[in-house]
């Protein structure tokens, strides 16, 4: 039995989660790679996969084994960069995952410029807010908007992105603007809530040098900023996103921010490696390339560029923005 070809085919089945494809994808025939599996599982004395007739499934001893053998697989493709021909250019497949508003509306609109600077990489971008899949242990780099908790983890701080609290102008009309955070209660919001945790996502603001957690009773909560922003900008109450999320309204002048005086503090963003798995050329090339777009980006930018906002009152004029807001490069 060929080991290493057997890592490849089982590591190819999960990722496409059918034989079938896998099969397509290796160019082999389907039967051969039922029967590579088979002699696998027969060596290693376990079962990696229930199999049924709709969908597969990994045992928990089988999504061990698919993160070693991805661990193993991606440095083996390291080490064979490293003697090609071009050694200080990357190439071949990074696994990723993000936060869905990121990916969707700053990173992904900016891909043309990675692959005009690494033509030789392929990406896999997992768009993902939730809890990730045991099988998502093959991601080589993940970003988040949280310091990470665990201890098998090394980071990498990005940038900070700024939050903004925001409503309709005809939301305004209907209920008056919050002159202080104490009016909130007074107030209907649109709250996302963590698909890992199930909770809605309080309001934050910095008073008085103190980060402040407000409750509020959520007119509506959605498990996506960006559909958070979408029904605000309708009317149907206060929201409080990433500043990327709103800008888009913002700029059109269908949500205007309130209560600027307590913007909450930034949050970081940070780029997550295994601990126990070698951080490929890869991955660091491309954290690299995001770290320069989170510093040349004005969405991401901490600076929320004050000096140009009206002296008086909490609203952001729409004008003043249109054309910075919506621009990264």
């Amino acid at each position: 039995m060929d080991r290493f070809q057997s890592m490849q085919v089982f590591a190819k089945v999960v990722e496409l989660n059918s034989f079938a494809k896998a099969a397509d994808a290796l160019r082999l025939p389907r039967s051969t790679v039922s029967i590579i599996v088979g002699k696998l599982e027969a060596y290693l004395r376990i079962r990696l996969m229930q199999r049924t007739t709709r969908r597969l499934s990994l045992t928990p001893e089988g999504a061990d084994y698919y993160r070693d053998c991805i661990r193993i697989l991606s440095e083996i493709d390291e080490a064979e960069d490293l003697f090609s021909s071009a050694p200080n250019r990357p190439r071949g497949r990074l696994r990723l995952q993000m936060p869905t508003t990121l990916g969707r509306l700053v990173v992904v609109p900016r891909l043309d410029d990675f692959y005009k600077q690494f033509p030789d990489m392929a990406l896999v971008i997992g768009l993902d807010d939730g809890q990730p899949h045991p099988t998502h242990e093959s991601v080589e780099c993940s970003i988040r908007f949280e310091e990470p908790d665990e201890g098998n983890s090394v980071s990498r701080r990005l940038g900070d992105v700024p939050l903004l609290t925001a409503c309709s102008p005809d939301y305004l009309r209907r209920y008056g603007e919050p002159q202080r955070v104490e009016d909130l209660q007074q107030h209907r919001s649109v709250q996302c809530f963590s698909r890992r945790s199930k909770k809605v996502t309080n309001f934050m603001f910095d008073i008085d040098g103190d980060s402040v957690e407000v409750g509020m009773s959520a007119t509506l909560a959605i498990s996506d900023e960006e559909a958070c922003g979408m029904c605000s900008a309708r009317g149907a109450g206060l929201v409080q996103a990433p500043r990327f999320v709103l800008a888009q309204y913002m700029e059109s002048g269908e949500l205007v921010e309130v209560l600027s005086k307590w913007r909450p503090r930034p949050i970081p963003a940070i780029a997550v490696y295994p601990r126990n798995r070698h951080v490929s050329l890869r991955a660091r090339v491309f954290v690299e390339w995001l770290a320069g777009l989170f510093e040349d980006c004005p969405l991401l930018s901490s600076d929320l560029n004050t000096k140009d906002q009206p002296s008086t009152g909490n609203r952001v004029n729409p004008g003043v923005t249109s054309g910075r807001l919506m621009a990264c490069g």
